[in-house]
């Protein structure tokens, strides 16, 4: 919904608002409608604002709340936020605004730091605690909306990217852990940390309070349980409990907002079920968008056989963009600027130039991110599961992008570290809560590894074009039903077997049984011709050698055989490799 930044100093001195406008320069795509910033001596918040919810200036930010001695700046959305300014007034509130972000203040000053369990959304947000001099801030249960910090014995800064984090002073090196995860983890670095040494971001489920003296203290306020209480339920009885809950996450989505909005459509199961559950709610004029790129070998471009089957089934509102190999190269350096952290999904540049075109026509979308995590949708899940013996083992075997061995081979001993990806792994299948291997994945993939991988990217594309996209499948309710779901029902026919059963009474067969697709960009997986160029020059140039983190015979060896370095996901290594270069050069050299 916005763009957020500022800062509390504890050092004695003010916040200047020429810091402020250079991080809400970095923020600017992410909220085009307009912009505010509030200063007061040792604090001060920037806002850039994409009209969603009350679309008057009643609603502009940074938000002051004069009686209650409450600022607030806020990126995201609360689906309740209606049901709970009800509440609100009841208990003596009034409002002067009809927004969800007035709502928020006034929820802080009834419950405290407890107001995040009555918020049901997604959201990043930061109070200004004047009667307490502190700073409250939360994020989401999921992490759907992001949230950037650096810490110094000088001031608490944060902001809705790295790039605004950036224009601040703080340490810029590499940090050998992340950089070890980043390459091990397809370009997941899972929070706190990032790539940058200096810029940390909060933990999804988590707030933080600063206080005057720069005190930092974190909590945790939610944490789904991936093991089974009722263990007398059918099949049906999940299915049909899965059914009424997606159906709950998708209306909502739809209801709150005062703009029109669209679904993201690419011809996958997930996607078109958010068609027809819309379309059973009762929904008409539904709005679609699909885009296609060049087939490469016999790898597919587009899944326009699928979706074009969905516009003619519940006669959407259909925009369909097809974009040759020739147009992504010269856009590919816009998008990795758009990108807080180095993004390695060759989906992330078909997002950014979908969401350049849907943005001409809608603000907010609904999209399918989240239903392969939740309900098993990939093809690792089985192998996984089949799998005997530790169970790290087990998971890297077809997850992890490069062995520990070869990650020494690839940087140089500056950045060679102790296997951090492992021991991460170790710690989160160690936590209680789980009933078996295979529902420790699940439980890892939906709340870190999903964070970091399509949701952030997702957020990123969308956001750079003024953008929002909903996520129904990663409604807190339906993930803490299929966190419970036995794993076995999850995985029938090839995954997902609870949506496509509520799906056969809704999408045509073709739609349901079709081999699950990627939003595919096949010129980023099997790389040739002028991407491998491109590639190349990347690692090899002047500003790649000087940096001195990748052993240049390693490079030398995937870039001279590309497709015999694939991962265990069937990326490519050479495309990590030249997409972590490029967005270090686009984001932290110039």
């Amino acid at each position: 919904m916005c763009g957020i930044c500022g800062q509390f100093r504890f050092d004695g001195g003010n916040v200047s608002s020429k810091s402020l406008t250079s991080m809400m320069s970095k923020i600017a795509r992410r909220g085009p409608d307009s912009n505010g910033k509030w200063l007061e001596g040792k604090v001060g918040f920037g806002h850039q604002r994409l009209s969603i919810i009350d679309l008057s200036s009643h609603g502009n930010q940074p938000m002051v709340d004069e009686l209650l001695k409450l600022t607030l700046v806020f990126n995201g959305t609360i689906y309740n936020y209606k049901s709970l300014r009800s509440q609100l007034i009841g208990k003596g509130y009034s409002f002067f605004s009809h927004s969800d972000t007035e709502v928020i203040i006034k929820a802080y000053h009834y419950w405290g730091e407890d107001c995040v369990k009555y918020l049901d959304g997604m959201f990043a947000f930061c109070v200004w605690d004047k009667s307490n001099e502190k700073l409250f801030i939360a994020r989401d249960r999921i992490g759907i909306k992001p949230l950037y910090y650096n810490l110094s014995n000088k001031a608490f800064t944060f902001a809705s990217n790295s790039q605004a984090l950036l224009t601040q002073e703080l340490d810029k090196s590499i940090s050998p852990l992340a950089l070890q995860q980043q390459l091990s983890l397809h370009g997941v670095v899972p929070a706190p940390n990032t790539i940058i040494s200096g810029i940390r971001k909060v933990k999804p489920a988590t707030v933080i309070t600063i206080n005057k003296k720069g005190l930092l203290k974190e909590k945790t306020y939610w944490q789904p349980s991936a093991s089974r209480s009722e263990r007398n339920l059918s099949d049906e009885d999940y299915v049909e409990k899965a059914h009424e809950l997606l159906t709950a996450a998708v209306t909502k989505r739809m209801a709150a907002t005062d703009v029109p909005i669209g679904v993201l459509l690419s011809g996958g199961l997930d996607s078109s079920l958010l068609v027809a559950l819309l379309k059973e709610a009762g929904h008409e004029d539904i709005r679609t968008f699909s885009i296609g790129f060049e087939d490469i070998d016999n790898e597919a471009g587009s899944e326009f056989e699928y979706s074009d089957q969905i516009v003619s089934k519940f006669k959407t509102q259909h925009q369909k963009y097809v974009v040759s190999n020739a147009e992504v190269l010269p856009r590919l350096s816009e998008a990795v600027m758009n990108m807080a952290e180095p993004m390695v999904g060759q989906d992330a540049v078909a997002f950014y130039l979908l969401s350049e075109q849907v943005s001409k026509h809608i603000k907010v979308v609904l999209s399918g991110q989240g239903a392969d995590e939740a309900f098993a949708g990939y093809f690792w899940y089985p192998r996984m599961a089949a799998e005997r013996g530790d169970e790290v083992e087990r998971f890297s075997k077809h997850y992890v992008d490069r062995s520990h061995e070869e990650y020494l081979q690839a940087v140089m001993p500056t950045y060679q570290c102790e296997n951090h990806t492992y021991k991460w792994l170790n710690k989160e299948f160690a936590k209680t809560g789980a009933d078996s291997f295979i529902d420790k994945v699940f439980r890892t993939d939906i709340t870190k590894l999903i964070v970091d991988d399509p949701v952030k990217r997702v957020d990123n594309m969308t956001m750079a074009w003024g953008l929002e996209a909903r996520v129904p499948f990663l409604d807190t309710e339906l993930v803490e039903w299929a966190l419970k779901m036995p794993a076995n029902l999850k995985m029938k026919e090839e995954g997902k077997y609870p949506l496509k059963k509520i799906a056969r009474k809704l999408l045509p067969s073709s739609v349901i049984d079709r081999k699950k697709g990627y939003f595919p960009m096949p010129a980023l997986k099997y790389v040739q011709g002028e991407f491998l160029e491109f590639m190349s020059d990347i690692l090899t140039s002047s500003a790649c050698l000087n940096r001195g983190v990748f052993d240049q015979n390693y490079v030398n060896k995937v870039i001279n055989s590309p497709r015999d370095y694939m991962t265990a996901l069937n990326g490519s290594r050479l495309w990590h490799l030249a997409l972590f270069e490029f967005w270090m050069q686009i984001n932290v050299d110039r």
